[in-house]
């Protein structure tokens, strides 16, 4: 059945609950009622004094006073209203001055007045006087017992509340209740002690009490977080006689937390369809909004939205956040930017889903427009927080980065980073590894080294984001050498360090070098190879020329080579003239279920040099069948907190720009150095008829440009592309950094190109296409 038919929500209905308590409890008078400053506090006394009034009041410090000189015999109840003032205040030495004067009177021997001590103690984080109040009880109930318990769990001391159960059972006269059973279930949750948690489930089993409310929830938290048994999780949960609230809500937070979003979606219908309704409150409907996240679940979604306005949880600010968040996931950008301009009360949870949301559209979205607008809105709304005074956390940071990465946007990575400096939190290793890895993606990798070196802790992480950096831009000497720093301090590699490793040694032509890592990686670190491993290799074996190598190599690979691992060798093929082995791994490229626009690009640049037409009508029906598009050329530079994109699609009006002027001239001055243009060469589908057209206006050259026209002499110009460089553009790039003196930098689809004198950091072989078609 479809999990939307699935639901349909019913009025909510009133749920009542009865509170059974024990006996012990029953025969004292409440004492729960909070106490204010200034309030009296009634004095009983067991024997009349003749220094006070019967019926005077007193107020708490006189009260405390009085318990601290301990002169007077008094009854029982006089401590308590004393103990949760103390309680209230979490006062651990006030607690303490009424504990002496407690021993003083003797009334340490009443079993309900020492439990309420201990359950106090606890509850102030004091477990040492605790335990000291709890070893005075003569005797001692299921209920100090358990009030203990619930102190050790509490106060994350999970080990001291199993023993404390263990000594329960072998030397007191107390059975424990299903809440005390409860409580040590959940210590050994705390632990991630499955085995132990699964010993105490067959207790409970022969006890015949696994039905419980409280017992069948805490084994499904057990089984859900202990080694993800969520089958077993289920059929705990299926056990529960009377489920309530907690135990539909534990369930299914239990699917999303083990992978299973639509799992627990499902669960929230049975929630509904059980004979006893039981009404879903705001944490329960957070959670299925959460898993309508994962599974980019809308329409299910929105009528969870409608459940929230019927229940009257509209307003509740989880609610809201995980709406925003679901539909800025789902690419709703007008109804969050609705959600979100409607909300009266925003907290920093608020500004972190709309800014995520934005980061994650940019992140998916095929269409770069779009990407680049939800980047520019991210940026603006953290402008925004900063100007509400509210200040930024961890996850705000990372965010805001991420989407200064993916923008290339140096100056505002520039100025987060200040502020980052500013608020203390650059010490967070997530932080950190945020900002080290925007520097790389903008192409600075000087200021990546020096953020690297400034951190206090350096994480397995960090290490690897820096290693990935150097490998990137070339400087492959300082990416081995990090790796052996790195080997030295301890920190162990993991898959993603040895792939900067390798492609490190494959920029720099160091083959033996590079599969001795393999090897070391295999043998010493136990460590898999993933196809990231191959695809590093046949890279470097192409940049060698040594591509007969490459393919042998790729036949001989553990897995099945991909779409990556084949559209390198071709890219080598063809950067190096080798059209018959070039056009030989195009046929296995061919054989697979491609995905990349760039790839089918890349294929009909193969067959149109090799001459061989009847492969290019081929690949051009394929391209018709699976509704391929033609990429566009699309490029953007960002200057002083604006973005500009440039598109080659409209010549004519590329043409009449300033911008076209500019790039002229520099064309004029690249070919008094040498430079030659390469043409494009397009196929028409008639007769394999050739044409050609000049490429001087492809996007990243009009972006190129304008920044050279527009950022200061000293200041490096800084391009992303949508696709796949051309030699062509590459070959111009080299020329323009020469003339200009000036650092050029463009993120293109695959990979980063650092442009200095003449020179490009990806070593000037294959990657790009050989003719942009």
């Amino acid at each position: 059945m479809n999990l939307h038919s699935m639901l349909s929500l019913p009025s909510p209905v009133a749920v009542t609950a009865t509170l059974n308590l024990h006996p012990q409890f029953r025969k004292y008078p409440t004492s729960s009622i909070p106490l204010h400053k200034g309030q009296s506090i009634s004095l009983q006394k067991r024997h009349i004094s003749t220094h006070l009034d019967p019926n005077k009041h007193l107020n708490f410090q006189e009260a405390l006073s009085l318990a601290k000189e301990g002169k007077e015999e008094v009854d029982t109840s006089f401590y308590i209203p004393l103990l949760q003032q103390c309680l209230e205040n979490g006062s651990i030495s006030s607690t303490q001055i009424i504990h002496c004067s407690i021993v003083k009177t003797g009334n340490h021997e009443d079993p309900f007045l020492a439990t309420f001590l201990l359950n106090v103690y606890a509850k102030c984080g004091n477990m040492e006087c605790a335990r000291r109040a709890f070893d005075h009880i003569n005797r001692k109930n299921d209920v100090a017992w358990t009030n203990l318990m619930k102190g050790y769990v509490q106060n994350s001391m999970p080990d001291r509340a199993i023993h404390l159960f263990q000594e329960m059972l072998l030397h007191s006269e107390c059975y424990p209740s299903t809440y005390t059973l409860a409580l040590a279930l959940n210590a050994c949750t705390s632990l991630q002690s499955l085995k132990l948690g699964e010993q105490l489930h067959a207790y409970i089993i022969k006890c015949h009490v696994d039905f419980d409310t409280s017992i069948g929830n805490a084994l499904c938290s057990l089984y859900s977080k202990c080694g993800g048994r969520l089958e077993f999780g289920l059929k705990a949960f299926r056990r529960i006689r009377e489920k309530n609230v907690i135990s539909w809500t534990a369930m299914i937070s239990s699917c999303g937390e083990n992978g299973k979003p639509m799992k627990g979606l499902r669960v929230f219908v049975e929630m509904f369809l059980d004979e006893v309704q039981v009404q879903p409150n705001e944490y329960t409907l957070t959670c299925v909004l959460s898993q309508c996240c994962e599974v980019k679940c809308l329409e299910f979604g929105i009528q969870v939205h409608s459940l929230c306005a019927k229940l009257g949880y509209e307003s509740d600010l989880r609610i809201r956040n995980s709406l925003l968040y679901l539909y800025l996931k789902c690419g709703c950008t007008g109804e969050a930017q609705r959600l979100f301009k409607g909300m009266d009360d925003v907290d920093l949870v608020t500004w972190n889903a709309i800014m995520a949301g934005h980061a994650k559209i940019m992140e998916l979205s095929k269409d770069n427009v779009s990407a680049y607008r939800s980047g520019s809105e991210a940026l603006k709304l953290f402008a925004e927080l900063n100007r509400s005074g509210m200040r930024p956390d961890s996850f705000t940071f990372s965010s805001v980065l991420s989407v200064c990465s993916r923008m290339m946007a140096l100056e505002q990575g520039e100025q987060i980073h200040a502020r980052m400096i500013k608020t203390g939190i650059l010490s967070d290793v997530v932080v950190g590894s945020s900002i080290i890895k925007m520097y790389n993606k903008c192409g600075s990798i000087e200021k990546a080294s020096k953020v690297f070196l400034e951190m206090s802790i350096r994480t397995m992480i960090l290490w690897t984001s820096m290693i990935n950096g150097f490998a990137q831009h070339g400087w492959s000497k300082h990416a081995l050498n990090l790796f052996e720093d790195m080997k030295l301090v301890g920190v162990r590699p993991n898959k993603i360090t040895f792939v900067g490793v390798l492609a490190a040694c494959g920029n720099a032509g160091m083959a033996d070098e590079a599969f001795n890592y393999f090897e070391i990686m295999q043998k010493e670190y136990k460590l898999k190879p993933v196809m990231d491993h191959y695809a590093c290799l046949v890279d470097m074996l192409v940049r060698l020329g040594r591509l007969k190598e490459a393919f042998d190599f790729i036949k001989k690979m553990d897995y099945e080579a991909n779409e990556l691992i084949w559209s390198k060798l071709i890219a080598g093929c063809l950067s190096l003239g080798n059209l018959e082995l070039g056009c030989d791994a195009a046929e296995k490229l061919l054989s697979l279920k491609l995905k990349d626009t760039e790839t089918y690009e890349l294929l009909l640049n193969t067959y149109v040099s090799a001459g061989r037409f009847e492969e290019v009508s081929l690949v051009k029906n394929i391209m018709k069948e699976e509704k391929v598009e033609k990429l566009k050329d699309w490029s953007w530079i960002s200057i002083k907190d604006r973005v500009y994109s440039f598109e080659t699609n409209d010549i004519a009006q590329v043409q009449t720009s300033l911008v076209s002027k500019s790039l002229e001239d520099l064309l004029a001055k690249a070919k008094n150095l040498g430079y030659e243009m390469l043409e494009n060469v397009e196929i028409s589908d008639k007769e394999h008829e050739e044409k050609t057209s000049s490429t001087i206006y492809h996007s990243e050259k009009l972006a190129i440009a304008f920044g050279l026209e527009n950022l200061p002499n000293s200041s490096p110009i800084r391009v992303v592309k949508n696709t796949l460089m051309c030699r062509d553009c590459h070959n111009f790039v080299k020329y323009i950094s020469t003339l200009t003196s000036r650092e050029i930098i463009v993120r293109d689809s695959k990979r980063l190109h650092k442009f200095v004198n003449g020179q490009c950091s990806c070593g000037n072989v294959g990657g790009f296409l050989l003719y942009p078609l």
